[in-house]
């Protein structure tokens, strides 16, 4: 319509991100799949309560793993050495950061995975006929999960 005006307010796209795990070093994925956070609900009814219903009230909260996935590279080894470090009990636990960021590269978005280390890694599958890029993927457990706009 004539003399309608933009505003400048668009949302991020999703497909400029960056992640950084435990150390400054920037790896290069191409997807990051399950930043949720949950807050379980406690049931409670008092003895003597005239609602024949039980309150709801915020109980303990729950994250999930998140996935992350990227082409092979023939030197890169990173995801295999991280993984490696499990034994009983003795992971090195890391900072993980996932950035969103916007055209100019500033991050706008900020999820900080706290306590994180690898619970799975899978390799790429095999195809004789196929034509894709490799892509191994790292399942990540961490222990709480902070969002941050900056």
């Amino acid at each position: 319509m004539a003399g309608e005006v933009q505003d400048q307010n668009w949302p991020l796209p999703k497909f400029y991100f960056s992640v950084q795990l435990g150390d400054d070093n920037t790896v290069s994925f191409q997807e990051v799949t399950g930043l949720e956070s949950e807050t379980q609900p406690i049931e409670y009814r008092h003895g003597n309560s005239p609602v024949f219903a039980p309150l709801k009230m915020p109980g303990l909260q729950k994250v999930g793993n998140v996935t992350l996935r990227k082409g092979i590279f023939v030197t890169d080894s990173k995801l295999w050495n991280w993984y490696n470090e499990i034994k009983l009990n003795t992971i090195k636990r890391r900072t993980v950061v996932i950035n969103l960021l916007d055209e100019t590269g500033t991050p706008k978005m900020v999820w900080t995975l706290n306590n994180a280390w690898p619970t799975k890694i899978t390799g790429t599958d095999l195809k004789s006929e196929g034509n894709e890029v490799a892509v191994e993927a790292v399942d990540i457990a961490y222990e709480t999960l902070t969002v941050a706009a900056t």
